[in-house]
């Protein structure tokens, strides 16, 4: 029997409890014990500076680093979906500055408690660290110059719910930066019901063109800007998935980006052309 959305995020809830206290690795929810936090965020492209940034906010989770490809500058307003203990909203609060402001929504009290704490351990008053449903933004319309996500739409038992509300929250030049773990083939059905792959990013991910087909059907445009296959031997025991980067707009104007991994760099625009297809199928 399929478990309700309810049920599903108090599992989420009660697996990143126990992250927030220990880490990805240290939980034995995310990773291997071989793996250290740093090494984790090291291989899916952060920087030593980048790590040191707020050493503590690092918990080794993530499948991509959406600072880096984001295009958020100063004075911009900036929301992190699923923002954790704030690693990457601290690291985006640098970039937009004193004149601009980073929100990070989180469903897990603990972990906002943490960011909170660090923030204000280390002096981050541009940042703002709210408890809320990812699927039900607490966020006014038409308020967002950027939006990130790191790993964390998977966990969503509704991704088109998360969408629609990025959507909504975008401003109508605004940009979202995702970096998302999707499945290249169906899992079993005991993969889907395990605890530990739920929480680990693998249990509740979509197949990669189901994934993209939703990005569309909201009403957004995307740009594809990396495939990352090697991560499902590097984090994932060799599951059949890949770490997928978008660039995702209201507007189909896109900013020119080298494409990463072994994906295809290309745009597909919520019309549907028919010259967009093969970045859904493949």
């Amino acid at each position: 029997m399929n478990r309700d959305n309810k049920e599903v995020k108090e599992i989420i809830k009660k697996g990143y409890s126990k992250i927030s206290e220990k880490g990805c690795c240290g939980s034995e929810l995310c990773c291997d014990n071989s793996k250290t936090n740093v090494d984790i965020s090291k291989s899916i492209g952060y920087s030593q500076e980048e790590i040191g940034n707020v050493f503590e906010a690092n918990l080794g989770l993530g499948c991509g680093n959406p600072i880096a490809m984001s295009t958020m500058k100063k004075g911009d307003v900036v929301l992190d979906l699923g923002s954790g203990a704030g690693f990457d909203a601290f690291l985006a609060a640098k970039r937009v500055g004193r004149e601009g402001k980073v929100i990070g929504v989180d469903i897990t009290q603990d972990m906002i408690d943490k960011a909170k704490s660090l923030a204000r351990k280390n002096g981050y008053e541009n940042t703002d660290f709210i408890l809320g449903d990812i699927e039900d933004l607490p966020i006014d319309d038409k308020s967002i110059d950027v939006i990130i996500s790191n790993c964390v739409i998977n966990l969503a038992p509704s991704k088109r719910k998360v969408f629609s509300e990025a959507r909504r929250v975008l401003r109508d030049d605004g940009k979202m930066f995702v970096s998302d773990i999707v499945l290249l083939e169906n899992l079993d059905e005991d993969k889907k019901k395990d605890d530990e792959l739920l929480c680990g990013c693998v249990g509740g991910a979509l197949l990669r063109n189901e994934y993209l087909r939703i990005v569309k059907e909201s009403g957004l445009n995307f740009k594809i800007l990396g495939e990352d296959k090697e991560i499902s031997k590097e984090q994932y025991n060799g599951i059949n998935l890949e770490s997928l980067k978008l660039e995702i707009s209201k507007s189909d104007n896109f900013v020119e980006k080298k494409s990463e991994g072994n994906g295809c760099s290309c745009c597909c625009s919520s019309g549907g052309k028919s010259e967009d297809r093969e970045c859904i199928d493949g």
